[in-house]
């Protein structure tokens, strides 16, 4: 069968290997097409690649192709990638030996025009606003008077020439600002990290913490303002603890950070007024406030002291009120004299009428009643003792009669068997207890010797104590000159601190001090 597949004749054709044919084909799709603009929708794309990098495809209705960014270049896209976006790509059409596959390594990604960037923009406005960072119950009232502003914006542009200029001619206050790119890859990243960077600052901080944030650019396209429609910035301004004005663009420009902040004011111009008061319609407020207050208290004083005149006026004089007590006095000062004589005349009467029934025989037959009543009560008084001796000596006799020795011996006998028991029982007891302290004051001796700070002593450590005798845990509670001790496992040793200092790394071990250093602790150099 010459010229069949079995013909074993050698062949006119270049032989390749695998590597070399695929070698060939790669550098060939490379030098034909090199850096190319693909339009497609994306598919397949489930984020990042743990390696970094992102792996996805580009397709419209009849092809599709491979494509891959690589960890270094994602990282500065400003248009990630999301599933069913129809992108622009921008990168280098090669192939993948691998698989036999041709791919895009893609270098930047843009929306396929503006209607593109529209859809996603509000593809990730409703997104967002599920999660509830739109939500008016967020959002913060702003300070009436606030001390310090922070300003987020490009320190060259004119916006924060525009506030501060505002500012100053409302309400002067402390203005920080703190720059970043309005425009650009990293424009998001940069003014979500000021975000950030404002809240973390803590009151008595060496930069003063801000009382409200305003997030500040001028106007632009649609692209220009794409770095504050990021997700990044979106979630910062929702998270800020300090109140923040959103001022990006004009009136008619609107991003998603206009929605997360608590205020959107229409210019930074108009962000600036929001975020101070005007000096001098305070101050003429102040003056009006201060007005009617002075008028009130001139009306109030006004009308307490014709109140307290009209109540002057009803009140009666002094004359008045002491006219009648005074004729009172008067017509008692004047009967007092007659009063009184007639009262030393009725005590006359009444004691003559009583020494008028006072005679000898009266007294004689009072001494006599008196002297028989005393008789009558002696004599019952001795009956009544009488009586009561009987009745002591009944008792006596029926006790007498009950007291014998038999029952006193019996219960005596009792009482000795009983306490010869309890006497062998005590011993016994005694000698328990005595065995179950002696157990404990062994056991308490032992743990005292665990928890004993000399058992750490004799690792090779040391108790430095101040001239009072209270044990120093600090360096910094000493200063050059004082007296301390140094107590070890086997004694003590004094010494004097100098104002030399060495890190801690630096200081030797602890060793176990030898005869000739105790004798010489006096002249002993530097502690630290």
């Amino acid at each position: 069968m010459s010229g069949s597949f079995f013909d074993d004749s050698p062949s006119n054709l270049t032989e390749y290997t695998v590597s070399e044919i695929s070698g060939s084909i790669k550098r060939t799709v490379e030098d034909a097409f090199g850096h190319v603009r693909i339009r497609g929708e994306i598919s397949g794309y489930r984020g990042p690649h743990s390696s970094g990098h992102a792996y996805f495809a580009l397709k419209d209705d009849r092809a599709r192709i491979e494509a891959v960014v690589w960890r270094g270049v994602f990282g500065r896209l400003k248009f990630k990638p999301e599933e069913g976006m129809e992108m622009i790509a921008t990168g280098k059409v090669t192939t993948y030996p691998g698989s036999s596959k041709y791919q895009i390594v893609i270098d930047s990604l843009e929306p396929a025009g503006a209607g593109a960037l529209m859809a996603l923009l509000e593809e990730r406005r409703k997104k967002l606003a599920a999660e509830g960072l739109f939500d008016e119950a967020r959002k913060q009232l702003l300070p009436h008077m606030p001390k310090v502003i922070g300003v987020v914006t490009s320190p060259t542009g004119a916006v924060i020439r525009d506030i501060l200029h505002r500012i100053t001619d409302r309400f002067p206050v402390h203005v920080i600002v703190w720059p970043v790119r309005v425009q650009g890859e990293t424009s998001g990243d940069e003014v979500a990290a000021a975000v950030h960077g404002f809240n973390a600052l803590q009151p008595g901080d060496a930069i003063a913490r801000p009382d409200v944030l305003i997030v500040a650019r001028g106007g632009g396209s649609l692209e220009d303002l794409w770095g504050f429609n990021d997700e990044a910035v979106v979630r910062a301004a929702a998270e800020s603890d300090i109140p923040l004005i959103s001022a990006v663009g004009h009136e008619t420009d609107w991003t998603l950070i206009d929605h997360a902040a608590d205020v959107r004011a229409p210019t930074p111009t108009g962000a600036a007024e929001m975020a101070v008061p005007v000096k001098a319609e305070l101050e003429a407020g102040i003056a009006a406030l201060s007005a009617r207050l002075s008028g009130g208290m001139s009306r109030g004083l006004d009308g307490n002291r014709q109140k307290l005149r009209s109540l002057a006026r009803a009140l009666p004089s002094i004359d008045t009120l002491l006219a009648l007590p005074r004729r009172r006095f008067d017509e008692s000062a004047a009967g007092l004299g007659r009063a009184l004589r007639l009262n030393t005349a009725n005590k006359r009467q009444a004691f003559e009428r009583r020494a008028a029934k006072l005679t000898p025989a009266t007294l004689q037959r009072r001494v006599l009643e008196t002297r028989q009543r005393i008789g009558e009560l002696g004599a019952r008084s001795e009956r009544h003792v009488e009586r009561r001796i009987d009745r002591a000596k009944a008792r006596l006799s029926n006790a007498a009669a009950r007291l014998t020795l038999r029952p006193a011996t019996d219960r005596i006998a009792r009482d000795r068997d009983r306490l010869q028991a309890l006497a062998g029982r005590s011993g016994e007891l005694v000698a328990l207890l005595a065995e179950r302290r002696l157990r404990r004051l062994q056991e308490a001796a032992r743990l005292l010797n665990s928890m004993s700070y000399r058992n750490v002593l004799k690792r090779g450590y040391a108790v430095v104590r101040d001239a009072g005798e209270r044990a120093v845990d600090s360096a910094q509670a000493l200063s050059a000159g004082d007296a301390v001790s140094l107590e070890f496992a086997d004694g003590r040793v004094h010494a004097v601190t100098t104002d030399e200092t060495k890190p801690a790394s630096a200081k030797p071990a602890a060793k176990k001090p030898d005869k000739k250093a105790t004798r010489a602790s006096k002249d002993q150099g530097s502690l630290f």
